[in-house]
This record gives C-alpha cells, sequence and structure tokens, in this order.
C-alpha cells in the first residue's frame, strides 16, 4: 500500500525556482485559506509531502503579502517555520502607520508594480504570493504563473477565500502534472467524528 504522506508527489511534480509569480495557499476543501480575522490556528494535524516546506523554502526569492495578513501575523522570519529568509514585501495604502521589521519593505503602490519589485528582490527565483486579494489583481491582470495550493482535509465554512469575485467571469485553469489539462481534480473523505460516541461504525 502507498504511504499517505507520499501520495501527494505524484500528483503535483517538485516545484523549480524560475522566477515565477506563485500564488501559493494551504486551503481548506471549501476554499478558505485562512479563518475569520485572518486566523491560522485550523492549520494542525495535518500531513504533507515530506520535503515540501524544504522544497519552496529553496525556491523562494521573495514573498509579497498584504497588510491585513501582516498585521494579523507581523514576523517575516515565521515564513516556512523559520525555514526561508529573505525579502518580504507588504503591499498597503497606509505604509506609515506600519512598524518599522527587519528584512520587510511596506509598499504602496499598484500590484503590477509590487510584483516587479518582488520580481527583481528574487534574484531569478519565485516570488510567493500570500494574499487573496492581491493574487485576485495580479491574476486579472496575467500575472500569476502558477496556482500552488495544498487542500487540507478540514471544511471551515466562513473566513478568507482564495478567490472571492462576486459577479466576476469564471477563470479556466490547467492542470501542470500531465495528467490532462482540463481533469478535474478527485478527492475523497470522510468526515471525522468529533464525539467518538457519535460515530455508527
Amino acid at each position: 500500500m502507498d504511504d499517505p504522506h507520499t501520495a501527494s508527489a505524484v500528483d503535483m511534480a517538485p516545484q523549480t525556482a524560475a522566477g515565477k509569480v506563485l500564488w501559493h495557499f494551504t486551503m481548506s476543501l471549501d476554499g478558505f485559506v485562512a479563518g475569520p480575522g485572518h486566523t491560522m490556528d485550523w492549520m494542525t494535524g495535518f500531513s504533507f509531502r515530506p520535503g515540501l516546506v524544504e522544497e519552496y523554502a529553496a525556491t523562494t526569492g521573495a514573498v509579497l503579502g498584504g497588510r491585513d495578513g501582516w498585521d494579523a501575523f507581523p514576523d517575516a522570519g515565521a515564513v516556512y517555520g523559520g525555514a526561508w529568509q529573505g525579502p518580504l514585501f507588504v503591499l498597503t495604502h497606509h505604509p506609515e502607520d506600519a512598524p518599522p521589521a527587519p528584512g520587510v519593505t511596506f509598499l504602496n503602490c499598484d500590484a503590477a508594480d509590487a510584483v516587479r519589485i518582488a520580481l527583481e528582490a528574487a534574484g531569478g527565483k519565485n516570488v510567493e504570493v500570500f494574499s487573496p486579494t492581491i493574487g485576485r489583481q495580479l491574476l486579472d491582470r496575467g500575472l500569476i504563473d502558477e496556482i500552488d495550493l495544498h487542500i487540507a482535509p478540514v471544511l471551515l465554512g466562513d473566513g478568507i477565500r482564495l478567490y472571492d469575485h462576486p459577479g466576476g467571469a469564471p477563470v479556466r485553469l490547467e492542470r501542470l502534472d500531465g495528467i490532462g489539462r482540463t481533469a478535474a481534480v478527485d478527492v475523497r473523505y470522510r468526515p471525522l467524528a468529533t464525539d467518538p460516541s457519535q460515530s455508527v461504525r
């Protein structure tokens, strides 16, 4: 039987450092990348492919995030649990009231200009976008190269969605794993009983 911790290796080839702009998140099955108020306490108890964190830490040259996320977690040294160190850019309309932080540059500019600045700082490696709002703006302008998602087996029901664009047209995507450009992703889960006495089997 396949090791469940390594099964995802078949689904997505290792990331490469090629000057790409990645919209990268762990996401709940119902499409949330953070809980209400950008809480992240739900992201515990999950297993990921061995070496995944190290892979992204090694291929990332710069990170671009938004002010709301930064205000919720103002720690540049916490990216990938401290495995990554590098320039972090925070896009905000009010850089003047942001407390200075080592390694962090607060930008007040257009999202396209922000990603250009981050790409220059990345030195040929990838820029990771850790903001749903900025990611949507860049996607609308054709400036996202890849959307990298790790779907966690949890339903949040509320929070910050990866892509929230009411009234917008559908955005078609293609798979990059060689299985088929337009193939759907198949997942199968069983709800875990929160109270063992509620289990019927």
